[in-house]
Protein backbone atom coordinates (compact mmCIF):
# COMPACT_ATOMS: atom_id res chain seq x y z
CA UNK A 1 0.00 0.00 0.00
CA UNK A 2 2.66 2.47 0.91
CA UNK A 3 4.42 1.26 -2.46
CA UNK A 4 1.26 2.51 -4.11
CA UNK A 5 0.89 5.71 -2.54
CA UNK A 6 4.58 6.57 -3.29
CA UNK A 7 4.25 6.00 -6.80
CA UNK A 8 1.25 8.43 -7.13
CA UNK A 9 3.16 10.91 -5.13
CA UNK A 10 6.12 10.51 -7.64
CA UNK A 11 3.54 10.55 -10.59
CA UNK A 12 1.68 13.87 -9.24
CA UNK A 13 5.52 15.62 -8.55
CA UNK A 14 6.06 14.60 -12.47
CA UNK A 15 3.16 15.82 -13.51
CA UNK A 16 3.96 19.22 -11.56
CA UNK A 17 7.17 19.54 -13.39
CA UNK A 18 5.64 19.32 -16.51
CA UNK A 19 3.30 21.62 -16.33
CA UNK A 20 6.45 23.85 -15.13
CA UNK A 21 8.03 23.13 -17.83
CA UNK A 22 5.70 23.19 -20.55
CA UNK A 23 4.33 26.81 -18.79
CA UNK A 24 7.97 27.80 -19.05
CA UNK A 25 8.13 26.69 -22.60
CA UNK A 26 5.25 29.03 -23.46
CA UNK A 27 6.43 32.02 -22.06
CA UNK A 28 9.70 31.43 -23.35
CA UNK A 29 7.93 30.91 -26.95
CA UNK A 30 5.41 34.30 -25.91
CA UNK A 31 8.49 35.89 -25.52
CA UNK A 32 10.78 35.40 -28.38
CA UNK A 33 6.75 36.17 -30.19
CA UNK A 34 7.14 39.25 -29.13
CA UNK A 35 10.73 40.08 -29.44
CA UNK A 36 10.25 38.93 -33.01
CA UNK A 37 7.41 40.98 -33.25
CA UNK A 38 9.01 44.35 -31.67
CA UNK A 39 12.05 43.88 -34.15
CA UNK A 40 9.85 43.75 -37.34
CA UNK A 41 8.18 46.84 -36.23
CA UNK A 42 10.91 48.39 -35.45
CA UNK A 43 12.75 47.36 -38.93
CA UNK A 44 8.83 48.71 -40.34
CA UNK A 45 9.22 52.35 -39.46
CA UNK A 46 13.07 52.82 -39.59
CA UNK A 47 12.03 51.40 -43.63
CA UNK A 48 9.25 53.83 -43.54
CA UNK A 49 11.09 56.92 -41.88
CA UNK A 50 13.92 55.89 -44.61
CA UNK A 51 11.06 55.83 -47.67
CA UNK A 52 9.61 59.16 -46.27
CA UNK A 53 13.62 60.64 -45.68
CA UNK A 54 14.12 59.86 -49.39
CA UNK A 55 10.75 61.45 -50.96
CA UNK A 56 11.43 64.85 -48.65
CA UNK A 57 14.51 64.54 -50.28
CA UNK A 58 13.12 64.58 -53.53
CA UNK A 59 10.52 67.39 -53.26
CA UNK A 60 13.91 69.33 -52.32
CA UNK A 61 15.26 68.47 -55.76
CA UNK A 62 11.71 68.97 -57.52
CA UNK A 63 12.14 72.43 -56.00
CA UNK A 64 15.38 73.23 -57.88
CA UNK A 65 14.05 71.98 -60.59
CA UNK A 66 11.66 74.29 -60.71
CA UNK A 67 14.38 76.79 -59.95
CA UNK A 68 16.50 75.95 -62.86
CA UNK A 69 13.67 76.70 -65.07
CA UNK A 70 13.65 79.84 -67.29
CA UNK A 71 12.32 83.32 -65.45
CA UNK A 72 10.09 83.99 -68.66
CA UNK A 73 8.56 80.36 -68.13
CA UNK A 74 4.51 80.97 -66.74
CA UNK A 75 4.44 77.59 -65.05
CA UNK A 76 8.25 78.28 -63.09
CA UNK A 77 7.16 77.90 -59.41
CA UNK A 78 7.67 81.41 -57.30
CA UNK A 79 9.52 82.21 -54.81
CA UNK A 80 6.50 83.55 -52.83
CA UNK A 81 6.19 80.96 -49.60
CA UNK A 82 3.18 79.52 -51.32
CA UNK A 83 2.69 75.58 -50.76
CA UNK A 84 2.77 73.57 -54.11
CA UNK A 85 1.42 70.05 -53.61
CA UNK A 86 3.13 66.97 -55.45
CA UNK A 87 2.60 63.39 -55.36
CA UNK A 88 5.49 61.12 -55.42
CA UNK A 89 6.07 57.46 -55.07
CA UNK A 90 2.56 57.01 -53.34
CA UNK A 91 3.67 59.87 -51.15
CA UNK A 92 2.15 63.31 -50.57
CA UNK A 93 4.36 65.94 -50.49
CA UNK A 94 4.21 69.81 -49.49
CA UNK A 95 6.80 71.97 -50.65
CA UNK A 96 7.35 75.90 -49.94
CA UNK A 97 9.87 77.88 -51.87
CA UNK A 98 10.69 81.35 -50.51
CA UNK A 99 12.88 83.58 -52.34
CA UNK A 100 15.52 85.17 -49.52
CA UNK A 101 17.85 87.26 -51.49
CA UNK A 102 15.91 90.31 -51.66
CA UNK A 103 16.11 90.87 -48.07
CA UNK A 104 19.23 91.88 -45.90
CA UNK A 105 21.36 89.37 -44.35
CA UNK A 106 22.50 90.40 -40.45
CA UNK A 107 25.03 88.25 -41.28
CA UNK A 108 26.53 88.98 -44.43
CA UNK A 109 25.39 92.73 -45.27
CA UNK A 110 27.80 95.45 -45.24
CA UNK A 111 28.22 98.19 -42.74
CA UNK A 112 27.25 100.77 -45.13
CA UNK A 113 24.23 98.49 -45.77
CA UNK A 114 22.87 98.14 -41.90
CA UNK A 115 23.76 101.42 -41.33
CA UNK A 116 21.50 102.45 -44.20
CA UNK A 117 18.93 100.40 -42.95
CA UNK A 118 18.74 101.49 -39.54
CA UNK A 119 18.55 105.29 -40.39
CA UNK A 120 15.82 104.35 -42.65
CA UNK A 121 13.26 102.94 -39.31
CA UNK A 122 14.20 106.67 -37.82
CA UNK A 123 17.83 106.18 -36.07
CA UNK A 124 19.64 109.33 -36.21
CA UNK A 125 23.34 108.90 -37.28
CA UNK A 126 24.82 108.53 -33.68
CA UNK A 127 22.13 106.27 -32.73
CA UNK A 128 22.87 103.65 -35.74
CA UNK A 129 26.50 103.86 -34.99
CA UNK A 130 26.06 102.41 -31.83
CA UNK A 131 23.62 100.00 -32.64
CA UNK A 132 25.72 98.65 -35.22
CA UNK A 133 28.78 98.38 -33.66
CA UNK A 134 26.74 96.52 -31.07
CA UNK A 135 25.18 94.45 -33.58
CA UNK A 136 28.90 93.68 -35.01
CA UNK A 137 30.13 92.89 -31.32
CA UNK A 138 27.33 90.35 -30.84
CA UNK A 139 28.01 88.49 -34.37
CA UNK A 140 32.34 88.63 -34.57
CA UNK A 141 34.27 86.01 -32.50
CA UNK A 142 35.55 87.95 -29.85
CA UNK A 143 35.30 90.15 -26.75
CA UNK A 144 37.08 93.36 -28.00
CA UNK A 145 33.94 95.59 -28.06
CA UNK A 146 33.90 98.18 -31.06
CA UNK A 147 34.37 101.96 -30.46
CA UNK A 148 30.77 102.10 -29.78
CA UNK A 149 29.38 98.95 -29.08
CA UNK A 150 28.70 96.22 -26.46
CA UNK A 151 30.68 93.19 -25.28
CA UNK A 152 30.17 91.47 -21.63
CA UNK A 153 30.85 94.44 -19.13
CA UNK A 154 28.04 96.56 -21.65
CA UNK A 155 25.33 93.80 -20.99
CA UNK A 156 26.75 93.68 -17.26
CA UNK A 157 26.24 97.40 -16.33
CA UNK A 158 22.72 97.19 -18.14
CA UNK A 159 21.91 94.64 -15.95
CA UNK A 160 21.53 91.80 -18.25
CA UNK A 161 22.04 88.02 -17.53
CA UNK A 162 23.31 87.21 -20.89
CA UNK A 163 26.40 88.14 -22.56
CA UNK A 164 26.80 88.74 -26.39
CA UNK A 165 26.68 85.04 -28.27
CA UNK A 166 30.15 86.30 -30.12
CA UNK A 167 29.08 84.50 -33.25
CA UNK A 168 26.61 84.84 -36.30
CA UNK A 169 23.11 85.51 -35.64
CA UNK A 170 21.25 82.12 -36.01
CA UNK A 171 17.88 83.56 -36.00
CA UNK A 172 16.06 87.54 -36.92
CA UNK A 173 14.73 86.65 -33.69
CA UNK A 174 18.14 86.88 -31.79
CA UNK A 175 18.33 90.35 -32.82
CA UNK A 176 16.30 91.44 -29.94
CA UNK A 177 19.00 90.54 -27.65
CA UNK A 178 21.37 93.07 -28.70
CA UNK A 179 21.74 95.81 -25.85
CA UNK A 180 19.86 98.63 -27.53
CA UNK A 181 17.37 97.00 -29.30
CA UNK A 182 13.98 97.72 -28.37
CA UNK A 183 10.51 95.97 -29.07
CA UNK A 184 9.48 98.69 -31.37
CA UNK A 185 12.46 99.65 -33.24
CA UNK A 186 12.64 94.91 -33.48
CA UNK A 187 9.16 95.27 -35.05
CA UNK A 188 10.15 97.83 -37.86
CA UNK A 189 13.13 95.77 -39.00
CA UNK A 190 12.38 92.27 -38.51
CA UNK A 191 10.97 91.74 -42.07
CA UNK A 192 13.56 93.01 -43.70
CA UNK A 193 16.00 90.81 -42.41
CA UNK A 194 17.16 87.30 -43.16
CA UNK A 195 20.06 84.96 -41.88
CA UNK A 196 19.97 82.47 -45.21
CA UNK A 197 20.78 84.50 -48.11
CA UNK A 198 24.22 84.71 -46.89
CA UNK A 199 25.44 87.70 -49.51
CA UNK A 200 26.69 91.18 -48.75
CA UNK A 201 23.84 92.87 -50.89
CA UNK A 202 20.30 92.22 -51.77
CA UNK A 203 18.24 91.38 -54.72
CA UNK A 204 16.43 94.01 -55.88
CA UNK A 205 14.16 92.90 -58.42
CA UNK A 206 12.40 91.02 -55.60
CA UNK A 207 13.12 93.43 -52.48
CA UNK A 208 10.23 94.50 -50.97
CA UNK A 209 9.46 98.38 -50.56
CA UNK A 210 10.97 98.61 -47.24
CA UNK A 211 13.90 96.74 -47.90
CA UNK A 212 14.49 99.13 -51.12
CA UNK A 213 14.24 102.28 -48.73
CA UNK A 214 16.39 101.21 -46.83
CA UNK A 215 19.69 101.22 -49.81
CA UNK A 216 21.97 103.73 -50.38
CA UNK A 217 20.76 106.48 -52.01
CA UNK A 218 16.92 105.38 -52.38
CA UNK A 219 14.46 107.74 -51.83
CA UNK A 220 10.31 107.41 -51.31
CA UNK A 221 10.21 109.06 -54.92
CA UNK A 222 12.96 106.90 -56.26
CA UNK A 223 11.29 103.57 -54.98
CA UNK A 224 7.89 104.19 -55.77
CA UNK A 225 8.57 104.61 -59.10
CA UNK A 226 10.80 101.66 -59.68
CA UNK A 227 7.68 99.55 -57.93
CA UNK A 228 5.52 101.21 -60.48
CA UNK A 229 8.41 100.07 -63.58
CA UNK A 230 8.51 96.60 -61.74
CA UNK A 231 5.01 95.66 -61.65
CA UNK A 232 4.04 96.99 -64.96
CA UNK A 233 7.64 94.83 -66.46
CA UNK A 234 5.65 91.56 -64.77
CA UNK A 235 2.22 92.46 -65.66
CA UNK A 236 3.77 92.26 -69.55
CA UNK A 237 6.31 89.11 -68.91
CA UNK A 238 9.04 91.34 -69.17
CA UNK A 239 12.60 91.17 -67.47
CA UNK A 240 12.55 93.43 -64.13
CA UNK A 241 14.42 96.62 -64.98
CA UNK A 242 17.60 97.38 -62.51
CA UNK A 243 17.28 99.86 -59.38
CA UNK A 244 19.99 102.70 -60.22
CA UNK A 245 20.37 103.35 -56.04
CA UNK A 246 20.98 99.64 -55.39
CA UNK A 247 24.39 99.40 -57.90
CA UNK A 248 26.28 98.95 -55.09
CA UNK A 249 24.12 96.79 -52.72
CA UNK A 250 23.37 94.31 -55.22
CA UNK A 251 23.58 90.86 -54.90
CA UNK A 252 22.60 88.01 -57.47
CA UNK A 253 19.89 87.88 -59.67
CA UNK A 254 16.27 86.33 -60.22
CA UNK A 255 15.81 83.48 -57.84
CA UNK A 256 19.83 83.38 -55.93
CA UNK A 257 19.05 81.98 -52.88
CA UNK A 258 16.01 80.35 -51.54
CA UNK A 259 14.79 78.77 -48.53
CA UNK A 260 13.47 75.35 -49.39
CA UNK A 261 11.45 73.10 -47.15
CA UNK A 262 9.86 69.47 -48.42
CA UNK A 263 7.31 67.89 -45.87
CA UNK A 264 6.83 64.58 -46.71
CA UNK A 265 4.03 62.09 -45.78
CA UNK A 266 3.63 58.49 -46.42
CA UNK A 267 0.06 56.71 -46.80
CA UNK A 268 0.42 54.82 -43.08
CA UNK A 269 1.47 58.46 -41.58
CA UNK A 270 5.06 58.39 -41.21
CA UNK A 271 5.91 62.18 -42.05
CA UNK A 272 9.74 63.84 -42.88
CA UNK A 273 10.53 67.21 -43.29
CA UNK A 274 13.64 68.18 -44.93
CA UNK A 275 14.57 72.03 -44.76
CA UNK A 276 17.10 73.44 -46.54
CA UNK A 277 18.81 77.04 -48.14
CA UNK A 278 20.21 77.11 -51.58
CA UNK A 279 21.34 79.25 -53.94
CA UNK A 280 21.56 79.02 -57.50
CA UNK A 281 25.19 79.75 -58.99
CA UNK A 282 24.64 82.06 -61.92
CA UNK A 283 27.67 82.00 -63.49
CA UNK A 284 28.76 80.77 -67.27
CA UNK A 285 27.83 76.48 -65.69
CA UNK A 286 25.26 77.22 -63.34
CA UNK A 287 25.13 74.91 -60.30
CA UNK A 288 23.66 74.23 -56.95
CA UNK A 289 25.50 75.46 -53.49
CA UNK A 290 23.54 74.46 -50.73
CA UNK A 291 24.32 76.59 -47.28
CA UNK A 292 21.97 74.24 -45.06
CA UNK A 293 20.62 70.59 -45.21
CA UNK A 294 18.77 69.57 -42.03
CA UNK A 295 15.41 67.92 -40.51
CA UNK A 296 12.51 70.68 -39.91
CA UNK A 297 9.54 69.98 -37.84
CA UNK A 298 6.02 68.55 -38.91
CA UNK A 299 3.25 71.16 -39.77
CA UNK A 300 0.23 70.65 -37.60
CA UNK A 301 -1.56 70.68 -40.34
CA UNK A 302 -2.72 67.52 -42.31
CA UNK A 303 -0.93 68.04 -45.88
CA UNK A 304 -3.81 69.73 -48.45
CA UNK A 305 -5.44 71.94 -46.00
CA UNK A 306 -4.98 75.33 -46.71
CA UNK A 307 -2.37 74.64 -49.83
CA UNK A 308 -2.89 77.77 -52.78
CA UNK A 309 -1.16 75.91 -55.36
CA UNK A 310 -1.81 72.05 -56.93
CA UNK A 311 0.91 71.27 -59.35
Amino acid sequence: MKTVTTKKHQHGIALVLVLWATTLLAVIAASFAFSMRTDMLLAQNLAASARAQAVADAGIQRAVYEIFKSIDDLQRWKGDGVPHLWTFGGAKLSITLLDVSGKIDINSASDELLKSLLKSVGLNEEESNILLDAIKDWRDGDDLPHPKGAEVSEYQAAGLKYRPANAPFETVNELQRVLGMTPELFANLADTLTVDSHQAGINAVIAPRNVLLALPGATVELVDAYLAERQEALLKNLPPPPFAPAAAAVAGEDGSVYSVRAEAALPDGTVFVRETVVKIDQGAVRKVIYFSWKEGEASPKQIGEGQATIN
